[in-house]
Formats: C-alpha cells, sequence, structure tokens
C-alpha cells in the first residue's frame, strides 16, 4: 500500500548491495517514489546528467569516490537537487564538512529507521519543489515587472 501521496525520481549511491536493497525495497512498498540505484558514484553521474530526479542520496564512504566528492558534482550539475549522505561513522567534522562543501540537505547516520528515512526524503523532495515553484513565481514577476516598465515607457513617449 503507498502511504505517501506523489511520485518523484530518487538516486541512491551506495557500494553495499545490502542497503541499496533495504531502501529500495522500502521505498517502493512505501511511496510512489521511483528508486535509481547505483553501486558506481560514475555510473550515476552520468544518470544524473541526462535524467530529471527530486533527491540524490550518498554513503559517505565508497571505493570509487567519496560521497562529499560525489555530492559535490551532483551540485554542479543539479545544484537545485536536495543531497543527503548517509554514513556508518558519527563524524561531526565530516558531517560539518559536507554541509559547508555540498550545500548538504540532511547528514543520515547508518543504521538508520525507516519512518525517519521517510519524513527525510518527504521533506527533501518537499523543499525542491517548493523551491522550483518559488522560482517559477519569481520569474513570473520580473517578467511583469519588464512588461510594465515597456508600459511605462511607452505611456512616457506618448505624453511627452
Amino acid at each position: 500500500m503507498n502511504t505517501i501521496p506523489g511520485d518523484a525520481t530518487i538516486v541512491i549511491v551506495d557500494d553495499e548491495d545490502m542497503v541499496l536493497t533495504s531502501i529500495q525495497s522500502f521505498l517502493e512498498l512505501e511511496t510512489e517514489y521511483t528508486v535509481k540505484a547505483f553501486h558506481s558514484a560514475k555510473e550515476a553521474l552520468e544518470f544524473i546528467k541526462t535524467n530529471d530526479l527530486d533527491l540524490v542520496v550518498s554513503d559517505y564512504l565508497m571505493p570509487e569516490m567519496d560521497g562529499i566528492s560525489f555530492l559535490a558534482q551532483v551540485k554542479k550539475i543539479k545544484p537545485e537537487v536536495p543531497r543527503i549522505i548517509l554514513t556508518g561513522y558519527a563524524d561531526k567534522e565530516n558531517a560539518i564538512k559536507a554541509i559547508n562543501e555540498v550545500g548538504l540537505f540532511q547528514y543520515i547516520e547508518k543504521p538508520w529507521e525507516n519512518e525517519d528515512l521517510l519524513l527525510i526524503f518527504r521533506n527533501g523532495i518537499e523543499k525542491q519543489r517548493l523551491m522550483k515553484q518559488l522560482q517559477e513565481k519569481m520569474d513570473e514577476i520580473n517578467k511583469a515587472y519588464g512588461d510594465l516598465q515597456k508600459l511605462q515607457t511607452e505611456i512616457v513617449k506618448t505624453f511627452v
């Protein structure tokens, strides 16, 4: 049964099969989210470059590329997408580094509670959607302001 409304695409990168399978299975059972799971950060980056997505989750320690480096590249490609790091190491220094360097949305420690994970993912997706709506409204306002300036210019020309 889907308990969370709405669809979204979540990219998860972790070198551990158990982590990928666990999160993917849980989300597929409890949500309508599309989950794209990758063992390779490089493969995930190729996917991210050419696809729409709503959230990226990465393990901190991976053999090919660490999670902070991966998420920094994600930020360059898709800065609007919330980024989450998942780690088995309670390292506050690296958490602060990740938050500052890659604009991390959340830092999650393993093992996690599924309900907490779901709430964090839902909040990240909602943040991304709200920011997108805000940008659309700002674009509308800027266009309307430009239209008003043109109209003002035309009025001044008419009466001067």
